[in-house]
């Protein structure tokens, strides 16, 4: 017994702060984990899981810095906890907006972060910076009570990596009996942190970008023809023959409505309607009320790049950065060859988002960024030019365009963290006491208003009667961060995992002069507007190059749509956060219900994700060289 406790003395009196720093960095990542993010921890077995995941990643990381460390092992351990504080405050404040977590490829974005501006400082609390506090302890100990460097032998550190390695398979079995193929068939990140932590995330979320990053130089053609033979077990679209064509050669203005969400449409508050102009316009439009963005990491880049393209955004990253040099068959290239010109009008740098190079990609003529309006202090607010003005001068802008055109308009002003000047205040904030919450309704109504300017400055410049307009939300405003204010707001004492994929709902309205107008609840998104203005266009599907969307006004369109963390919507039924809810109630339902449709969802982000990182469409022949091949074939 006596070498037992002169083991347990030495080893303590040689390894306490190694011990301490593991207990500071797991207790403090925990309670991040637990209380400032939204993870779906349902049971106490999930907590259980939830509590060990910081376990293998700390011990992991502590013995490799005291591997490359040995005579200042003190610092690594500092440098240690350093580093896991700064990754936990990143992941705060990038959640708080996006309820997401960062990823590599977003990393890449940085020079994005400039702009942001405003939004990052309202994100940001002090009381964030005590995720350093185990830091500031370890320092204190270590250079003012000069506690005695860390003394570790090569077994004992043999055995810290043995034991991570343990921890961490155990922690993933557990997590498997949960959510089987965690890392495989799941595409929320939520349930991937809650189910191996922060940091074993990011770990995973390196090799993963690392792993997609090679597939383009290992495709081949026969990648694709597996892809297409996927889409081809989809029915063919059967076109609307009251709509197919109607708006052959006239020109088209698609409209980003940022961060316009649904819950706010035909809605009241304080006796006012928040959106009046857009309510009026529904009357004469084709509005559909089930229409769901499915934006991915890229927001408003992402719902561009479903508009012009009818294929997934990617689980991880924007596309517009990581993959811009890909070949597309885009809106922009096939109206080409029915003679359109198409053109970006955008009143922010040319370089946000990586517009400037991906634009060229899609086959667009002109971007008209930043430097063509006339941008002063008085005319904006926010992240740049208000809309009202930018309306105005896009206008001057588009009337000197060869006709038809293809035209897509981006607004700024109804942005995170919606941002006002008080002389376009047109109605009361809300009074939740969410600062951005209630701001939004301001500007809300302040994007209406110039939306209805718009149509009279179009009217004016004798654009309307051969135009079609349509308006579409790019992405969520209110982020589930804000569900005690959305709460009050809907008069909910709950905001469900349910009620959290409704609320992804975003406004589409197709606007063609002359036509009545009808309310449709069709299931859909965002994937399903290229194929539906195509064929308004009088564009055959031959044409239309590869898409896993559908037109809207097809007789047999599917009643599936599917968000990019892998939740979907049937006519019948909600799936989200692995449970199935029907979607007239919301009551939770057995999840055989909505096993018929899993695979499907799963497929289609699959073969998506599969033909950009491989680059697929560019084995894509031309149709001379594609005739040529087939006489060969033959």
């Amino acid at each position: 017994m006596k070498w037992i406790k002169k083991w347990t003395v030495d080893n303590w009196s040689r390894l306490w702060l190694f011990y301490l720093a593991i207990g500071m960095i797991w207790l403090k990542t925990y309670l991040v984990q637990r209380f400032q993010f939204n993870l779906p921890v349902e049971s106490p077995y999930q907590e259980l899981i939830l509590f060990i995941t910081p376990v293998s990643s700390t011990m992991l990381l502590l013995g490799i810095g005291l591997l490359f460390f040995k005579k200042r092992s003190n610092f690594s351990v500092i440098l240690i906890s350093f580093l896991t504080s700064a990754i936990l405050l990143a992941d705060l404040i990038y959640y708080r907006f996006y309820n997401d977590f960062i990823t590599l490829p977003v990393l890449f974005q940085a020079k994005n972060v400039g702009d942001l501006g405003s939004s990052v400082s309202t994100l940001f609390s002090f009381t964030d910076l005590l995720v350093f506090l185990d830091t500031v302890v370890l320092i204190l100990l270590t250079y003012v009570k000069k506690v005695p460097q860390v003394r570790i032998q090569r077994p004992e550190l043999v055995s810290v990596f043995a034991f991570a390695i343990i921890v961490f398979f155990v922690n993933w079995s557990m997590a498997e009996s949960v959510r089987p193929e965690l890392l495989t068939r799941t595409f929320d990140r939520n349930i991937v942190v809650k189910s191996i932590g922060n940091i074993n995330y990011h770990i995973y979320d390196i090799v993963q970008s690392s792993k997609m990053s090679s597939k383009k130089v290992f495709a081949d053609s026969s990648d694709l023809m597996d892809a297409e033979k996927y889409l081809q077990q989809s029915p063919k679209d059967i076109p609307s023959d009251e709509l197919y064509g109607i708006a052959k050669d006239k020109n088209v203005f698609l409209i980003s409505m940022e961060s316009l969400q649904g819950f706010v449409i035909n809605r009241k508050m304080f006796g006012q309607e928040i959106t009046p102009f857009l309510n009026d316009l529904i009357e004469d439009s084709y509005y559909f009320e089930n229409f769901y963005h499915q934006t991915g990491q890229g927001k408003t880049s992402d719902a561009e790049f479903m508009m012009d393209n009818s294929l997934y955004p990617l689980p991880s990253g924007a596309v517009y950065f990581t993959h811009a040099n890909n070949t597309y068959t885009a809106t922009p290239s096939i109206l080409k060859d029915q003679g359109y010109y198409s053109a970006v009008f955008h009143a922010n740098d040319a370089s946000f988002w990586n517009r400037e190079l991906m634009y060229d990609t899609l086959g667009y003529d002109n971007y008209f960024a930043k430097e063509y309006y006339n941008i002063t202090p008085e005319n904006s607010v926010g992240w740049g030019l208000k809309d009202i003005d930018f309306f105005k001068q896009t206008v001057q802008l588009a009337k000197d365009l060869p006709q038809p055109f293809y035209a897509k308009l981006l607004t700024l002003t109804n942005h995170h963290p919606y941002e006002y000047s008080k002389e376009d205040q047109m109605i009361p904030e809300f009074n939740s006491g969410d600062g951005s919450f209630d701001r939004y309704f301001v500007t809300v109504r302040y994007l209406d208003e110039a939306l209805k300017n718009f149509f009279d400055e179009v009217k004016k410049n004798g654009l309307y009667e051969n135009s079609i307009f349509i308006m579409y939300g790019d992405h969520y405003g209110i982020s589930e961060n804000h569900n005690r204010a959305m709460g009050e707001f809907l008069n909910k004492e709950e905001i469900t995992p349910y009620d959290s994929v409704q609320l992804q709902k975003v406004p589409l309205i197709i606007h063609i002069p002359g036509q009545e107008g009808k309310t449709l609840d069709t299931i859909s998104g965002q994937i399903d507007v290229k194929p539906t203005l195509l064929h308004l266009l009088g564009v055959d599907d031959s044409q239309a190059g590869v898409n896993f969307g559908h037109d809207l006004f097809a007789e047999n369109k599917p009643q599936l749509t599917v968000l990019r963390n892998g939740s979907f919507i049937t006519d019948e039924y909600v799936f989200a956060q692995e449970t199935c809810y029907e979607r007239e109630t919301g009551v939770e339902v057995d999840s055989a219900n909505c096993e018929p449709f899993q695979d499907k969802a799963a497929n289609d982000l699959q073969y998506s994700d599969e033909i950009i990182y491989g680059d697929l469409l560019r084995f894509i022949l031309p149709e001379n060289e594609q005739e040529d091949a087939d006489k060969a074939a033959e």
